[in-house]
């Protein structure tokens, strides 16, 4: 196995420190994902040479901000802020179609995405958006349309469910470019041939929570190279 580069630091202090996560790579082992060895946490664990808890998630296929305590009282600390909701994330992400302006998707979601939704509770859930860009490339996915429609979006989920933002989106017929679980495989294969990347189309480009003084503490993750042509049109 090939040595992983260093994983990009964001922010680090004696509490906490938050990495830019490729994305392709777990945040920690997964009996989903057996065959997978490589993980952030182990990664990170080695580069730093200590023990660390993770505070959130990031699907495998999602980039960006990735934050974990290093040490027991600050992962006790901030994994209450986090599953409180006190703290604020700001997502990228490129859908299909052209959805409002702005909006809410206020729907509740089954605990488990990975299960039938019959049976399970269902969870409160809220995800804002805006639209950032209306996008509208010159090939044929539907054969009704010459051409197709996506959107960049700005995304904030105000619950943490898991596959929350790919799920919602679903929801509202506005798929995420990529997901090859919720989302439309020809959709995903026409935008990844124009592209020539084939990805989740999902960033997580800002985390917001108040620092051990209570002052705020951002941080922030740009978007990588291949989200310049949907940036530009912004």
């Amino acid at each position: 196995m090939q040595p992983h580069p260093a994983l990009p630091i964001l922010h680090l202090d004696e509490h906490i420190v938050a990495i830019d996560k490729p994305a392709g790579l777990l945040v920690h082992p997964s009996a989903l994902d057996a065959h997978e060895e490589r993980s952030a946490l182990k990664l990170l664990r080695d580069q730093l040479g200590q023990r660390l808890w993770p505070l959130h998630r990031l699907d495998k296929a999602t980039s960006g901000v990735l934050v974990f305590a290093r040490h027991a009282d600050a992962a006790r600390q901030w994994g209450q802020a986090f599953e409180s909701g006190a703290v604020r994330k700001r997502y990228l992400a490129l859908v299909r179609g052209w959805p409002p302006a702005a909006g809410e998707i206020d729907h509740p979601l089954a605990r488990d995405p990975e299960l039938p939704s019959t049976g399970q509770p269902m969870l409160a859930s809220l995800t804002r958006y805006e639209r950032l860009a209306c996008i509208e490339w010159p090939f044929s996915v539907d054969g009704r349309h010459a051409s197709s429609r996506y959107a960049l979006m700005a995304v904030e989920p105000l619950s943490g469910r898991r596959h929350q933002i790919r799920r919602h989106f679903k929801q509202i017929a506005h798929p995420l470019v990529g997901d090859t679980t919720h989302g439309k495989g020809a959709h995903n294969r026409a935008v990844a041939q124009w592209l020539g990347v084939q990805r989740l189309w999902l960033h997580a480009e800002r985390i917001e929570l108040t620092g051990g003084e209570g002052l705020p503490l951002v941080i922030e993750a740009a978007a990588g190279e291949e989200w310049r042509p949907l940036l530009q049109a912004a």
